[in-house]
């Protein structure tokens, strides 16, 4: 069997891919979009910065500020789905998720290895996604207090390759990752 059939072949790429995401500021996987539900039931999606991918976790990470709405839906309802288009394998992957959202004292080691530039995104007064009026009427505060990691513990991954046949696998943690195929 080739490597095309290999299913085991196939999420070892789909990580490659992540964790790649995460040390390479120019790869497809470092910027996901990433998919919750609104308190009120909506779909919202926004674009994220891949920090962390732990195959053996089973987790992927992403930093963001606290006072983002992505908080309110997230608690509301704790999933999230990541998905990247990855343009080199011609690979999507889907990632559907349980989140925990962990600030304060609990990520203190993270935050300090926040780049000081980086740091602005964290934090503004008034809160992300307040009206105001006019386009510099807010606060960048570089605050600690505000910088929330977002630990997704991975529930599947889902891979499909468009090329010449296509191919698509479903992964479940629940099954020890061991997958299935699927009709792209």
């Amino acid at each position: 069997m080739s490597d095309h059939g290999d299913i085991a072949a196939f999420l070892d790429l789909g990580w490659q891919r992540l964790t790649r995401g995460v040390a390479d500021r120019r790869a497809a996987a470092r910027h996901p979009a990433f998919a919750t539900v609104s308190p009120d039931g909506l779909p919202e999606a926004r674009t994220v910065v891949l920090r962390g991918a732990s195959r053996s976790d089973g987790t992927v990470e992403v930093h963001t500020d606290g006072g983002s709405d992505k908080i309110a839906s997230l608690k509301a309802n704790p999933h999230a789905q990541l998905m990247i288009w990855d343009e080199k394998p011609k690979l999507q992957i889907r990632l559907s998720t349980r989140v925990t959202i962990r600030q304060g004292n609990e990520v203190a080691d993270r935050w300090q290895n926040v780049p000081d530039g980086s740091r602005m995104a964290y934090g503004a007064s008034p809160t992300p996604g307040t009206v105001i009026p006019d386009a510099e009427a807010y606060t960048k505060l570089a605050s600690r207090d505000w910088f929330t990691v977002l630990t997704c513990h991975i529930e599947s991954i889902e891979l499909m390759q468009l090329v010449d046949p296509h191919r698509r696998a479903v992964f479940r943690a629940r099954d020890g990752w061991i997958g299935e195929w699927w009709v792209p």
